[in-house]
C-alpha cells in the first residue's frame, strides 16, 4: 500500500506546528528559546520513529519487515497501521493479543514463514482485514475459527502449506465478501464443494498441485467446477470442458 505524500506532509507540518506551540508555553521568556525548540523539536520528532520496530521500515500507515529473520511478532508496532508485512522471517506463532491492538489493519501479509500451529481466534479483533497471505507456511488444517471474525476478507492466500491436510466444512462460512481464494501445492486429498460454492463473491479459486481423492465428493466438485463461471489458476478453462 503505498505511502501518501501530501497527507505525510500535512502530518509533518502538524508536527512542526505542534512542536512550535509546545516552546511558546513552555519556555519562559527569559530563557533561552533556542535550547527550549531544539529540546523540543527533538522530543517530538522522537514521537514518529520511536512506535517503528527497530528491525522493520514505516511509512505512513505501513510497517515492513520482510526478510529480517525475525523469529518473535515484532513489538511497538503503531496502533494506526494499515500495512504490514512481515513476509520472509522465521515466525512459528502470531500473538493474538498483540496482532488484535492492530484494529485499523487491513493488509496482513505472513507468507514465507513456519507458521504451524493452530490459528483459530488468532485474528478476532482485525476485523477489517481485507488481504491476508498466509502462504508458504506449515500450516495444517483450516476450522471455522480460523477466519471466522474476518468478515471483510477479499483476498486469502494459503497456497504452499505442505501440511495443509484439511479445510473443514463452512471454514469460510463468514467470509461472504473472499474474492480470491488460493489453497494450491498443499496436501489437500478433499474438500467440501460447499465450502467454495457457498461464497457469493469468489471469481478466482487456486486448487491445482493437490493429491484430490477421486471419488463421488470429488466428482461433485469438479462438475461444479465448469458451472460456476470461477477463474481456476493453474487450469485453463478449455481443460476443465475436455475433462
Amino acid at each position: 500500500m503505498a505511502a501518501l505524500p501530501e497527507l505525510h506532509k500535512a502530518l509533518q507540518t502538524a508536527g512542526e506546528k505542534r512542536c512550535c506551540w509546545r516552546c511558546h508555553v513552555l519556555s519562559p521568556s527569559k530563557c533561552s528559546k533556542g535550547v527550549w525548540m531544539v529540546l523540543l523539536v527533538g522530543i517530538g520528532c522522537a514521537v514518529e520513529s520511536v512506535s517503528c520496530p527497530k528491525e522493520c521500515t514505516c511509512q505512513y500507515l505501513a510497517v515492513n519487515c520482510t526478510g529480517k529473520q525475525l523469529e518473535e511478532f515484532p513489538s511497538v508496532i503503531p496502533l494506526d497501521t494499515r500495512q504490514l508485512i512481515l513476509a520472509q522471517n522465521k515466525l512459528s506463532y502470531l500473538p493474538s493479543v498483540e496482532l488484535n491492538f492492530l484494529g485499523d489493519l487491513i493488509y496482513l501479509d505472513c507468507s514465507g514463514n513456519a507458521l504451524g500451529e493452530d490459528l483459530d481466534f488468532t485474528f478476532v479483533s482485525i476485523i477489517k482485514l481485507v488481504y491476508l497471505d498466509l502462504s508458504f507456511n506449515n500450516l495444517t488444517q483450516v476450522t471455522f475459527g480460523t477466519f471466522s471474525q474476518l468478515s471483510s476478507l477479499v483476498v486469502l492466500k494459503l497456497s504452499d502449506n505442505p501440511s495443509l491436510v484439511e479445510i473443514e466444512k463452512d471454514s469460510f462460512a463468514n467470509n461472504t465478501w473472499l474474492r480470491h481464494l488460493d489453497v494450491s501445492r498443499c496436501s489437500l486429498t478433499f474438500i467440501d464443494t460447499s465450502t467454495v460454492r457457498d461464497l457469493p463473491n469468489l471469481r478466482s479459486l487456486g486448487l491445482s498441485g493437490n493429491p484430490w481423492f477421486c471419488n463421488c465428493s470429488f466428482v461433485e466438485l469438479f462438475n461444479w467446477m465448469k458451472e460456476s463461471g470461477v477463474t481456476f489458476l493453474g487450469i485453463a478453462q478449455e481443460h476443465l470442458q475436455l475433462w
